[in-house]
C-alpha cells in the first residue's frame, strides 16, 4: 500500500500563491502516476495536474499556466505550485498515486481563495 500526506493548505487572497506538498510511503517503488485532484462543494471530484514516473506532466486547461506541478524523488514528494489563484480554485485537494492500477489516496487539504 501507498501512503499519502498532503500539506500546504490555506486561506489566500485572489492573485495570491500556495504550494501543496504530497509525502508518499510504504509500497513506493511501483507508482506508476501521482497527481492531485480537487473537488469543490456539490462538484466532482477532477484532476487538476499529473506527473508520470517519466516525468512527463499533465494539467487540466483550468490550471494550465498558473499550476506547476513537480517532484522531489530524493524526498517522495510531489508538489503542486498554485499561482495566480482565482476564488473558484477553492476546494479540497487530494493527492493521489497510482501503483499496479490501484488508486491511493491522501486525506485532502483545503484551499480556500477569497475574493
Amino acid at each position: 500500500q501507498v501512503q499519502l500526506v498532503e500539506s500546504g493548505g490555506g486561506l489566500v487572497q485572489a492573485g495570491g500563491s500556495l504550494r501543496l506538498s504530497c509525502a508518499a510511503s510504504g509500497s513506493i517503488l511501483s507508482i506508476s502516476v501521482m497527481g492531485w485532484y480537487r473537488q469543490a462543494p456539490g462538484k466532482q471530484r477532477e484532476l487538476v495536474a499529473s506527473i508520470s514516473r517519466g516525468g512527463s506532466t499533465r494539467y487540466a486547461d483550468s490550471a494550465k499556466g498558473r499550476f506547476t506541478i513537480s517532484r522531489d524523488t530524493a524526498k517522495n514528494t510531489v508538489y503542486l505550485q498554485m499561482n495566480s489563484l482565482k476564488p473558484e480554485d477553492t476546494a479540497v485537494y487530494y493527492c493521489n498515486a497510482v501503483r499496479d492500477f490501484m488508486n491511493s489516496w491522501g486525506q485532502g487539504t483545503q484551499v480556500t481563495v477569497s475574493s
